[in-house]
């Protein structure tokens, strides 16, 4: 993995706690979940989609990355937004999970990119059997323009991670119970 000083904000590794902890100051903690439904076999699926960047593509955000799964030290560029409201960062991925019941990965953010902190995407199977993603991300604006956009860019951020969760109900879709076949992107 890269050396954590190529990152843009120093508490790296920060959304790996559970719970997470109170974000630094300045930052800002956002954490949705989107439960997806039940079972194993969907639990298997969503973080398998979410691993490949399968989640990413089917919410629209254009991920370029140098692996096809997610491993921490892997590089990638996150893209979303059209024509001049368009916004790209790079970023590394930081941490995995792969447990039986919990699976999922962290990215952070490098220099150049519009905002600075480490967001984190989680597929959890409860012992009730119901099957959850967690978005988690805690940080403050890296660019001017970030910063002036103020609340409005939370409410975005918190738009988005709800976004990832209905992505990846459609790209599992039939691998819970009473789901059709699965959509692939």
């Amino acid at each position: 993995m890269s050396e954590r000083s190529d990152f843009s904000y120093p508490h790296v590794g920060v959304t790996a706690g559970r719970p997470v902890p109170s974000p630094p100051a300045g930052y800002h903690l956002l954490r949705e979940r989107v439960r997806l439904g039940d079972g194993p076999a969907l639990a298997v699926a969503a973080g398998e989609a979410v691993l490949r960047w399968r989640m990413h593509h089917a919410a629209g955000v254009r991920v370029t990355n140098e692996a096809e799964v997610a491993e921490p030290g892997v590089r990638l560029t996150v893209a979303f937004g059209v024509g001049p409201l368009r916004f790209d960062g790079d970023c590394r991925v930081v941490w995995t999970v792969r447990e039986p019941d919990r699976v999922g990965f962290a990215y952070g953010t490098l220099p150049g990119h519009p905002e600075r902190g480490e967001e984190s995407f989680v597929v959890t199977r409860d012992p009730d059997d119901a099957v959850w993603l967690t978005v988690t991300a805690v940080s403050r604006p890296g660019v001017w323009y970030v910063g002036l956009a103020g609340p409005l860019a939370r409410i975005a951020q918190r738009a988005a991670a709800r976004r990832y969760g209905r992505a990846l109900r459609r790209v599992c879709r039939g691998h819970g119970p009473g789901g059709s076949q699965p959509e692939r992107p």
